[in-house]
Parts: structure tokens; sequence; C-alpha cells
């Protein structure tokens, strides 16, 4: 009988705990995963500190954790685009109000998930590199592809260009490296926003102009650069993004719309000691800054609306995404696995300690935990 064994969280804001778990077969459209690598995002920690404000549907004890790469040991009865052996990666789902499944979960040995939800990796690809794509390439695809999102063209290979431009606000964060390629891959022209030393590597992402979002004139200077051109929308990330693409949006011609990847304040102070304390303040400045964008874009006649990384699992966004165009993507190197992986520990009993990194902060690289 296959063992297994869980990072598990027990109870709201506790720190996870190293246990047993049980191994779940796969449903009909699933897939189980044995993970090599799994990767952090500031969704795992915020989930921790944020208790009963963020996923309040969660039972506990669960499991925490979106992306994992490792090898394929069961599949169910309909998967057709795997075999057992077989090197994937996936977005898993666990932690979704409709899944609500320990078993989905990322932080542990082995996962269930979604065939849709999971792309091969190609033999050149190493598992620690492949496991920093899927909620970040998720959270960017719903952004930028459903219909009551920015609804664009799908990428696909050679892209006839389109003379429109997609903005998108934090071009060097996880989310929004692959969003620039997303788009580019379209046929759209990226413009996008990240600090100096970041140009290049944005730039190398497919963006076409590079702008410093520290820059007091940087609203102005985009609208400028966008004068006479047709924007096909903006995505959102960063705390400060979301009021600026609104403000940008507003001053241009075309699609006056702004998908947002991230909440207009920052959770990070309830990861630490006594953050606990923080959180009426919090869901304060939480409800004066969403009423504050509301009355700015409805001013300025532009459409937002959050993303939700997932939803494109009930849509044909994913199979657009993880069947169609990121597997030969990866394979013939037209898409790079961004940002690069910062592997912090090499078990289960390491998740707590690569949380604690990822709250500190991280610049153009993903926390990734290897399993051996």
């Amino acid at each position: 009988m296959t063992t297994n064994t869980a990072a598990w969280i027990n109870g709201r804001h506790a720190r996870l705990e190293v246990g047993p778990a049980p191994y779940t077969s796969p449903g009909t459209d699933q897939i189980v995963i044995r993970n090599q690598a799994v990767a952090i995002n500031p969704l795992d920690w915020i989930i921790q500190a944020a208790g009963n404000l963020a996923y309040r549907w969660l039972r506990y004890p669960a499991v925490l954790g979106s992306d994992v790469a490792g090898e394929v040991v069961e599949v169910g009865e309909n998967v057709t685009r795997f075999r057992v052996g077989d090197r994937v990666l996936a977005h898993a789902v666990g932690t979704d109000k409709d899944a609500n499944n320990a078993a989905e979960g990322a932080f542990q040995l082995y996962s269930v998930a979604l065939e849709r939800m999971a792309c091969p990796i190609p033999d050149d690809l190493p598992v620690d590199e492949a496991a920093v794509l899927p909620l970040a390439v998720s959270t960017a695809a719903c952004g930028l592809f459903q219909t009551d999102q920015l609804g664009l063209r799908h990428p696909s290979v050679n892209a006839e260009p389109i003379d429109e431009t997609v903005l998108v606000w934090g071009g060097s964060t996880s989310v929004g490296s692959n969003a620039i390629q997303l788009a580019a891959a379209a046929g759209y022209r990226v413009v996008t926003t990240a600090s100096p030393h970041n140009f290049d590597y944005v730039t190398s992402l497919g963006a076409a102009q590079v702008f410093d979002y520290n820059s007091p004139t940087v609203v102005p200077d985009i609208v400028k650069a966008l004068q006479g051109r047709t924007l096909a929308g903006a995505l959102a990330v960063g705390t400060t993004s979301a009021a600026a693409c609104v403000r940008i949006a507003g001053s241009c011609t075309g699609r006056r719309f702004v998908s947002m990847a991230s909440p207009a304040v920052s959770f990070a102070g309830l990861g630490h000691e006594h953050g606990r304390l923080e959180l009426p303040r919090l869901i304060l400045k939480i409800i004066t800054s969403n009423v504050a964008l509301q009355i700015r874009s409805r001013f300025q006649r532009v459409a937002t609306k959050f993303i939700f990384g997932t939803t494109l699992k009930t849509n044909d966004v994913s199979t657009a995404i993880y069947r169609d165009f990121l597997p030969g993507a990866l394979a013939d190197g037209r898409y790079v696995a961004v940002p690069k992986p910062l592997i912090v520990g090499h078990g289960v009993h390491d998740f707590q300690h690569a949380m604690d990194i990822q709250l500190k902060g991280v610049s153009a690289e993903k926390v990734v935990v290897t399993l051996s």
C-alpha cells in the first residue's frame, strides 16, 4: 500500500504540522502525481495568516499549496493525455470551495490533480523550474483570456500580430512574467512596468516597452506611450496596481477594463508576530480602498474585476492553455518557465519554512521545496 505524508494546517492561523495522509486514487478525470517539486505562493501564507478573512469555507485539517511538478503514478479511467511515468506540472485546486479536499492540495508527497489543469514537462526542463508555473500561468490566463475578464484571443503557434496593446502592471512578478509571455504569444503588443534592474528580464519575455513603476510620472508616461494605439485591457499585479491601471485605461482608446490579480492592500503584516491584532485595521483598509477604486473606475468609465486563479478549470481556457498551447511552447522553447526557482528545502517538513521565506518577500524568483 502506498503511504503518503503531508504538511497539515490543523486550524485557522495554525503553523503547518507534518503527519501521515491518506493516499487517494484519482477520479475519472484526474491524475495522481508523486510530487518532486512544489512552489510556494503568497496565497499559501495568506490563507494561514488571514484565517476567517480568507477561504472561510476551508475545512480543517487541510493541505495547502497549488504548484506541483512530478511523476504520474495513477490515472483516472477517462484520462487520455497522460500515462504512468509521465513527468507533469499541475495546478492543484484542493483549497477551492467546490473541492475543499486535502487530497488535492500540494503540500504532500502525492497530490490528486485535474487532467485539464496539467501539462507534460519537456525532458530538458528540471522539475524545480517546472513547479514555478501553474498558479501564475492560471491566474494570468484567467485575467487575459476568460470572457468575463479581458477576453483576449488565445495564444497559439506563430500567432498573427494584433494591432492592440495589453498593459501588464508588475511584469517581473510571477503572474506578470507569465502574463507577458501569454499575451505576446497571442499576438498582442505588451507594455509593462518593473524596477529598472528587471527591464532586460521583462523585455526578454516579450514586452515591447517597460516603465519604472516607482517613477512619479509613470502613469502619464504610459498614457503618452499609448496615444494613437488601441488598448486591449490591463492586468494589474501588486497592491497599488489597480488604481494606476484604472487611471491609464480611463485615458486611452480601446477596452477600458482592468483585471485585478492583487488586493489593494498588503496582507504581509498578518504573517508576523501579533499580526492578528492588525486584522480589524486591514479589513477597514480593504473596504475603504475598494470603495475608492470603485468611485474612480466609475468616474473614468473603466470596468474592473478580480481574478480568481482557478476559474479556468470550468471553461475552455484551461484546455486552451494546459492542453493546446503550453506543452508545445515549453517543448520548443517559445515559453520560458519563470521566475527562476529559489530552492529553500528538500522535504515535507520544509513547507512552513518556505512559506516564512516567501512572506519576507522575493524578487524575480519563486520559492520552491523539492521532495525526494
